[in-house]
C-alpha cells in the first residue's frame, strides 16, 4: 500500500503557521469585482516577481496533435496585453509541429509561494516577424547561437555533438549579429478563457473565471 502523502497545507499550517496565515490575508483581497483579466493577471505576475525563486514567468503549456494527442511542457511566458500571452520556440519543435497541426492552447501559471494558479485557454497565432525580430535581438548570443545550432526535438547522438554544431555555427557568424532563424519565431494564446485560483484555508478556494464575449469580458464565480 503507498504511503499517505500528508495534506498540505497541514492542521498546524492552518492553525499556527504565521507564513500561512499571512498568505491567506493576502488571499482574501476582493477580486470579484474585477473587470479585466488582463489588469489582474498583471498584478499578480508583480507579486510572484516578488515572491517567486525563480522563474516566475513559467508556465505550462498544454497542446494537442492532429489526433487529439494531449502533450504538456514548462515555457516562459515573454510577453502578456490584451491581444493575449506570447512565448518563443523552435517551430520545427514538437510543440511547434502540434501548434501548426492543431492551433490551439492551454496554459497554467502554478506560484506555490502564493498559492495561486491562473489558467488560459484559446487560440494561437504567429506573431509578426518585427516582434519576434525585437525579442530576439534583446536574447543573449549564446541563446542566438543555439538557437541556429540544436534542431529541437530531434535525435542527437552525444552532448558532443551538439556542443560541436555550436561552435560550428559560432564561427559562421564570427564578427557579424546573430539574425533570427526563420524557424524560431513566437505564438500568442489568443485567450477565451482565463481563470484565477487562490488557495483559501480548508480547500474552500476562490476561483473566479472571465470568459471572452466580443471584445469584452463576462464574469462568474466557481465553486472550490
Amino acid at each position: 500500500m503507498a504511503d499517505i502523502i500528508e495534506p498540505s497545507p497541514s492542521r498546524k499550517d492552518y492553525n499556527e503557521s504565521d507564513k500561512y496565515q499571512a498568505m491567506a490575508a493576502a488571499n482574501a483581497a476582493p477580486i470579484f469585482d474585477r473587470t479585466d483579466p488582463i489588469a489582474l493577471f498583471e498584478e499578480w505576475m508583480v507579486d510572484a516577481r516578488r515572491q517567486e525563486l525563480n522563474d516566475s514567468n513559467a508556465m505550462a503549456l498544454s497542446t494537442a496533435d492532429a489526433q487529439g494527442m494531449p502533450d504538456v511542457r514548462m515555457v516562459l511566458l515573454k510577453g502578456v496585453d490584451a491581444r493575449g500571452f506570447v512565448f518563443y520556440t523552435n517551430s520545427k519543435s514538437g510543440k511547434g509541429a502540434q501548434l501548426t497541426e492543431n492551433p490551439k492552447a492551454a496554459l497554467c501559471f502554478h506560484w506555490k509561494s502564493l498559492r495561486r494558479q491562473v489558467r488560459v485557454r484559446g487560440a494561437i497565432e504567429r506573431v509578426s516577424d518585427a516582434e519576434a525580430d525585437a525579442y530576439f535581438a534583446s536574447r543573449a548570443r549564446g541563446s542566438q547561437l543555439g538557437a541556429w545550432s540544436s534542431d529541437q526535438s530531434e535525435p542527437i547522438e552525444s552532448r558532443e555533438a551538439l556542443e560541436a554544431k555550436v561552435e560550428e555555427t559560432e564561427l559562421s557568424f564570427k564578427g557579424k549579429d546573430v539574425t533570427r532563424p526563420p524557424f524560431w519565431y513566437g505564438f500568442r494564446v489568443l485567450p477565451q478563457t482565463i481563470e484565477f485560483w487562490r488557495d483559501r484555508p480548508y480547500r474552500l478556494h476562490d476561483r473566479l473565471l472571465f470568459e471572452k464575449s466580443g471584445d469584452s469580458w463576462t464574469t462568474k464565480r466557481l465553486q472550490p
